[in-house]
């Protein structure tokens, strides 16, 4: 029966996460059409339509791969620039790939094509999308914050290890010659509040460890709250550890190390504490994305090898469904905490797809917004030199990006798939 729940809850995130990407889309056709831009298609999916229905100029549906989605703007690419000069391989892709398009184009359409548009309105247009996914996201997580709150690590110790363990052993316990940790030395207790670190007031679990671990291997003074009394503890020397990279998981970082860790609270919150927690996300999101191409590599390699999935690697949406469906029905929660689960992954998903769209390289939206601002800026320079307007960018010379990049997506998300099928993530 729980393998049917899980299987129906992996099945129910998969289609909240193409109602997101709908919405994505939504936030590209709105202001489009705002702008009098031409806007023939709306789809969720790739591949064969299923079904559709006409609105309009715009045809609205549904195709059969439904990994993604798109809205065809009319007139991405400006008309080929007549120069007299032999045309090389580049200009000539351009050129076949604006034919393909200014074929619907007809005369009353002028006016309403993307690229005469003002920059300022593209952009306005191909940021809609992302920002679409960061406003989901902000309310999902604001959702959670005000009705259930989220757990959040305290300065109360609830754990203090006995003796450096090194990182390599299995299983990790202390076996006899283990030096004792930093944190036993000074005599840290259990239910131990810290108030303060080398003189530094400590208001969050972040702050404090954030200062050991810069504390490398020098002296270090903890003050703490224990039964109403604050108390001193003797110095000691925090010691240099291998850590996990608080941004990046699957990187190790050395590190200052004392040996003891918070008790975790329900924390509710408003805006700002979504704010922050979402700029946490942010920032982890963005690393993640640095390392993507190698986290591939290093995932197709295990696939080959058979080795162990690495639970902080790159999930497609399949995986991401099915871990969805394990976490909302994990045993030992209770509905509040298993509705809150899942849907903190459902915006996860969401600010994670802000991040990802916002990379400046076509055929992402970035790419697009990065060509809208070369161009104004283009045009800026020739203005102060006295030159002559130089036009618009043509992106269509860009496209052997974006056939590098869409082949790069499409061979990830294939791989991730077939990893997800064949060697799936283990949470519990």
């Amino acid at each position: 029966m729980t393998i049917l729940i899980t299987i129906l809850l992996g099945i129910v995130f998969f289609a909240l996460i193409m109602v997101c990407i709908a919405l994505h889309e939504v936030g590209h056709l709105v202001p489009a059409k705002l702008f009098g831009i031409k806007a023939t298609q709306f789809f969720v999916g790739f591949g064969r339509t299923l079904w559709s229905r006409r609105k309009g100029e715009t045809e609205y549906g549904i195709k059969a791969f439904p990994l993604g989605g798109y809205v065809r703007l009319v007139g991405m690419y400006p008309p080929e620039k007549q120069t007299g000069r032999p045309k090389g391989w580049l200009t000539r892709m351009a050129d076949q790939a604006r034919s393909y398009e200014y074929e619907e184009i007809t005369p009353a359409d002028d006016g309403r094509l993307f690229h005469q548009k003002p920059v300022w309105q593209r952009v306005i247009v191909m940021l809609g999308g992302p920002t679409m996914n960061l406003l989901l996201a902000f309310l999902i997580f604001l959702g959670i914050n005000v009705f259930h709150g989220t757990w959040q690590s305290s300065t109360t110790i609830t754990v203090v290890n006995d003796c450096i363990i090194p990182a390599d052993r299995t299983p990790a316990v202390c076996q006899p010659g283990d030096p004792e940790t930093p944190a036993k030395q000074a005599g840290v207790e259990v239910g131990d509040k810290v108030v303060a670190f080398n003189g530094v007031t400590i208001s969050s679990w972040t702050q404090l460890g954030e200062l050991i671990r810069g504390n490398g291997d020098r002296g270090a003074r903890l003050t703490v709250e224990r039964d109403g009394r604050v108390l001193d503890l003797p110095e000691v020397n925090t010691v240099i550890q291998s850590l996990p990279d608080r941004l990046n998981p699957r990187a190790r970082v050395e590190a200052g190390f004392m040996g003891f860790s918070p008790q975790q609270e329900l924390v509710k919150g408003g805006p700002v504490e979504t704010g922050r927690q979402m700029w946490d996300h942010t920032r982890s999101s963005v690393v993640a994305l640095t390392v993507f191409p190698v986290s591939v590599w290093n995932l197709g390699v295990d696939l080959v090898t058979g080795k162990e999935r690495d639970v902080n690697g790159p999930i497609s949406i399949l995986g991401a469904s099915r871990v969805a469906g394990e976490i909302a029905t994990v045993e030992g929660l209770d509905p509040s905490s298993r509705i809150a689960s899942f849907a903190a992954m459902l915006a996860s998903v969401n600010l994670f797809l802000f991040v990802f769209n916002l990379v400046p390289l076509l055929p992402l939206d970035g790419g697009h917004v990065a060509g809208a601002l070369y161009e104004a800026v283009r045009r800026r320079v020739a203005t102060l030199l006295g030159r002559a307007d130089p036009g618009p960018v043509d992106t269509a010379k860009l496209l052997p990006v974006a056939y590098v990049v869409g082949g790069f997506l499409l061979a990830t998300g294939l791989l991730l798939i077939l990893a997800d099928l064949i060697s799936p993530v283990k949470l519990f």
